[in-house]
C-alpha cells in the first residue's frame, strides 16, 4: 500500500469532497483518467491495481494524502474480499465504487480448450470480481444508510462482440444486468448503481488499433477520450442523479446509437 506525501492534499471544494472511492484497474488509461477526475473533485482514492505498481503509485502520489494504491490480483478467490477489506481500512469507510478493471480477452470457438479457457478468464475478471465487490458494497451501504455503485460495462454489452469476444460481450452485458438489479432491489435504502457502455477509448492499448481509415469511419473521426468517461463517473458519483439510478450511459461519439 503506498499513498502519497500530502504535498497536494488541498480539498478542491468539489461535488465529491471527502467521499471516499474505491477505484479498480485504476492503472490504465480508462482507470487513470478517473482518478484525476475524481480528485479534483475532492474525493480520497482506493487506487487498485493487479500489476501496474509504478503506475499506480505515481497516480497515487499525484492525489497527495487523499489517495492509496492497494494490489490485489481480483481473479483470485479471495482477491475482492481482500481489496474490499484494505480500502476500507486505508479509508475508513468506503461511499462509491468504481467497477472499472477488465480486459477484452477472446474467446476464440476453436480450439475447445481456448473457447472454454477465455469463457472461463472473461466470467472471472470481466464479471465475477466485481460481482464480489459489489457484494461487499451493498453490505456495507445498507447498514450506513446508501452508496453508489457504477460498473464500467461496453459497446459490446448491447451490440455483442466479434466472433474471437463473443464472452466479454456476455460479461459485460452480465455486469449492465447485475446493476439493474442492485438498483432495483436497494434503491429503497439509498444505494445507487449504474453502468457506462463506452465504444473504443483512446487509450495506449486502442491506438496500435486505429488506422486513418478506422477513424474514417467513425461519426466523430476520433475515438472516445478517457476524460468523457471520467466526467461522466464523477457526476454519476456526485449523487446528482440519483433518480437515474439503474440506467445504462452509452458513450460512444454516435458509433453505436440505441
Amino acid at each position: 500500500m503506498s499513498g502519497g506525501n500530502g504535498a497536494r492534499d488541498a480539498r478542491s471544494g468539489g461535488a465529491l469532497d471527502g467521499r471516499r472511492i474505491l477505484v479498480t484497474g485504476a492503472a490504465g488509461g480508462i482507470g487513470t483518467a478517473i482518478c484525476r477526475v475524481l480528485h479534483r473533485d475532492g474525493a480520497r482514492l482506493a487506487i487498485h491495481y493487479g500489476s501496474s505498481r509504478e503506475q499506480a503509485e505515481a497516480l497515487a502520489a499525484e492525489g497527495g494524502a487523499r489517495s492509496v494504491s492497494l494490489q490485489a490480483d481480483l481473479t483470485s478467490e479471495t482477491g475482492p474480499g481482500d481489496l474490499w477489506n484494505a480500502a476500507t481500512e486505508a479509508l475508513g469507510s468506503i461511499d462509491v465504487l468504481i467497477n472499472n478493471a477488465g480486459l477484452w480477452l477472446p474467446s476464440p470457438l476453436e480450439p475447445e480448450a481456448e473457447w472454454v479457457a477465455g469463457w472461463d478468464a472473461n466470467m472471472v475478471l470481466n464479471l465475477r470480481s466485481a460481482a464480489w465487490l459489489t457484494r461487499r458494497a451493498v453490505l456495507d451501504f445498507k447498514s450506513k444508510g446508501g452508496g453508489a455503485i457504477v460498473s464500467l460495462s461496453s459497446r459490446s454489452a448491447l451490440r455483442g462482440d466479434d466472433a474471437d469476444h463473443l464472452a466479454y460481450g456476455v460479461a459485460k452485458a452480465g455486469l449492465q444486468n447485475l446493476m439493474k438489479g442492485v438498483a432495483r432491489a436497494y434503491a429503497h435504502l439509498g444505494i445507487v448503481a449504474y453502468s457506462i457502455a463506452p465504444a473504443m477509448v483512446g487509450t495506449q492499448m486502442i491506438a496500435g488499433h486505429m488506422d486513418a481509415e478506422k477513424l474514417a469511419s467513425l461519426p466523430m473521426r476520433e475515438v472516445v477520450p478517457p476524460e468523457d468517461v471520467a466526467e461522466t463517473v464523477a457526476f454519476l458519483a456526485s449523487g446528482k442523479a440519483r433518480h437515474m439510478t439503474g440506467a445504462t450511459l452509452d458513450i460512444t461519439g454516435a458509433d453505436y446509437v440505441r
